[in-house]
């Protein structure tokens, strides 16, 4: 689909969290961005996922192991709050909803879903760990219509339809970390399209921490209203079209990422949309072009304390750490 087009209505060692963001106070909590191991996966959230009340996920003493499409589809639409472990890549045709009060995680390194995805629409407090995602006919995880409080983290995803993890319409107080994506052009969508400012505006905060994009297109995010958006600590490698994109007048926050044979590392335009703001701290670039950026105080200041790595030590830590198999 091109970057104009309408998106389907069916898709879209350690420090304290202490600060507020747009009047909303951050609990308490232990953030592990900067020199932690590799393999040392955090039991809770970093970032936007960690405020707004936090994200814990659904219950971890009620507790389903799924391994059919049907039981799956069930208990991912069940109104308890409960974990649902994945056994098995389970083959499902379409979009599954997926309920409030929700973790969602796979067992072992190769559990997922192939053929179709997970659609988090108007919910809230959902995690989604551990998972392999292919061949998804849409969007492999779709979160839209003001959904809150989502940590998708330490997933594979390859060779969707569309987008491999899209957010939009409202949503906000998400984090997405450790996930590796490949194989796939239209990485991450954040906004839904060019006309929806009203819906927008004030909301998509999002972080993206330690993920690993290897050999995918464009949209690294590919941002449209959201401010701050941060962007922390990633490894790009191989990237075709462009890494990061701010448009609509966006804020995004490219901090510490390690960029390799990646010409247009960001970019403050793409398609139709208007241009967006951007700007850049002690990127680490391997045969890799100069950021695009737009600088000022349009890019609001990230609301919560953290620890960052140092770039040059990102590729490491990604590659050892993303994906499934790590937690």
């Amino acid at each position: 689909m091109s970057e104009t087009a309408p998106r389907r209505s069916r898709r879209r060692r350690t420090s304290v969290i202490a600060a507020a963001a747009a009047g909303i106070i951050a609990t308490t909590t232990l953030i592990a961005v900067g020199t932690m191991s590799a393999h040392a996966a955090e039991s809770s959230p970093v970032g936007f996922a960690s405020l707004n009340g936090g994200t814990s996920g659904g219950s971890s003493s009620t507790t389903v192991t799924v391994t059919t499409a049907s039981a799956l589809k069930s208990a991912l639409s069940s109104s308890t709050s409960q974990t649902v472990r994945v056994s098995g890549l389970i083959t499902i045709s379409g979009m599954y909803s997926v309920a409030s009060n929700k973790t969602v995680i796979g067992v072992g390194s190769g559990s997922g879903i192939t053929g179709g995805g997970l659609n988090l629409s108007g919910v809230k407090n959902i995690i989604i760990r551990n998972l392999k995602f292919t061949n998804a006919a849409d969007d492999s995880i779709n979160v839209q219509s003001s959904t809150t409080n989502v940590w998708i983290d330490h997933n594979d995803l390859s060779n969707g339809y569309d987008g491999l993890i899209d957010i939009k319409r409202g949503s906000d107080f998400i984090t997405v970390s450790w996930n590796r994506l490949h194989n796939h052009d239209k990485s991450m969508l954040l906004g839904h399209s060019d006309d929806n400012a009203s819906e927008d505006t004030g909301h998509l905060r999002v972080t993206y921490v330690h993920n690993w994009f290897e050999g995918t297109g464009q949209r690294h995010p590919r941002v449209r209203f959201a401010n701050p958006v941060h962007v922390l600590n990633n490894y790009y490698s191989n990237i075709g079209s462009y890494g990061v994109a701010s448009t609509e007048n966006a804020g995004v926050y490219v901090e510490r990422n390690y960029f390799e044979n990646v010409a247009t590392p960001t970019v403050t335009q793409t398609g139709d949309s208007d241009s967006g703001n951007l700007k850049v701290l002690n990127n680490y670039k391997v045969n890799s072009g100069t950021e695009q950026v737009r600088n000022g105080a349009s890019v609001a200041a990230i609301p919560y304390s953290y620890t960052p790595e140092s770039n040059n030590t990102v590729k490491a830590t990604v590659q050892a750490g993303a994906g499934t198999g790590k937690i």
